[in-house]
């Protein structure tokens, strides 16, 4: 039973180039996340739902059946990991860990109205978790996995720059609000309200739909804009910089 585990475990584990089967159900995991991604989208075309209604049921047992064996497998040999070797501490870690609550969260969407009684409403929108599915992807793809490192590794300086936006976004909110509240009291009603139109300004996006029309507030949204410009380049910069010191690692790794 051992062997077999750890067999199981070698072929689920992302593959390093050696063994051909779990390279092989790499692919086919990945193949079967891209399909589910596809079935989701077309899903909500109603002309080409209604018409192949029984395959788009059909394929979601299928996926739904293959990601759940593929969770149990994953539950069942996690316990090989080093930090997940207690078997039932180890099993509960692994199930409340990101990676974990993804596979999760892939596949309980179909279990839950087995289960209790839903809404079709709820349901309807419990069927849009399945996009989740494409998160597992992290788990196979070189790519994912470069984007979570860099997000990882500059997460403080991304949490600074999250302040930083979001102090701008309420203080240019509010002072918007005091300029233009008495002549568009609609538009600029309060400083919830407003900050629509200071995202929209900051991010530099300009719907059009609310914008200052007093000489003091246009003045006052033109210097948030030119500012918003600066603001949003410092995430750019600091996930560019860890991309490309993320990329300059995995060259010296090749080396």
């Amino acid at each position: 039973m051992e062997k077999i585990r750890k067999g199981l475990f070698e072929i689920l584990e992302k593959d390093d180039g050696d063994n051909r089967l779990s390279r092989r159900f790499d692919l086919f995991i990945m193949i079967m996340i891209f399909l589910n991604m596809i079935a989701v989208i077309m899903e909500t075309v109603a002309s080409v739902y209604i018409k192949y209604e029984d395959f788009f049921e059909c394929f979601e047992i299928i996926s739904v059946v293959v990601f759940t064996l593929e969770y149990v497998g994953r539950i069942w040999t996690c316990t090989l990991i080093e930090r997940y070797r207690h078997p039932i501490k180890g099993r509960i870690q692994f199930i409340l860990s990101p990676i974990g609550l993804i596979d999760l969260l892939a596949i309980l969407p179909f279990y839950l109205p087995f289960i209790m009684s839903i809404d079709g409403r709820i349901l309807r929108l419990l069927r849009l978790f399945r996009l989740v599915r494409i998160f597992k992807m992290g788990r196979y793809s070189t790519a994912f996995q470069m984007i979570a490192n860099v997000l990882n590794r500059r997460k403080e300086e991304l949490l600074v720059t999250l302040t930083i936006v979001l102090l701008v976004l309420v203080l240019a909110s509010s002072l918007m609000y005091y300029v233009e509240n008495e002549v568009q009291p609609e538009a600029f009603s309060s400083i919830p309200a407003t900050m629509w139109w200071g995202v929209a300004t900051l991010t530099t996006v300009g719907y059009g739909d609310v914008y200052p029309i007093t000489s003091i507030g246009r003045v006052l949204g033109a210097f948030i804009a030119i500012m918003g410009v600066g603001i949003f380049a410092l995430p750019a910069g600091i996930i560019a910089s860890g991309f490309e010191a993320e990329i300059r690692k995995k060259s010296v790794e090749k080396d």
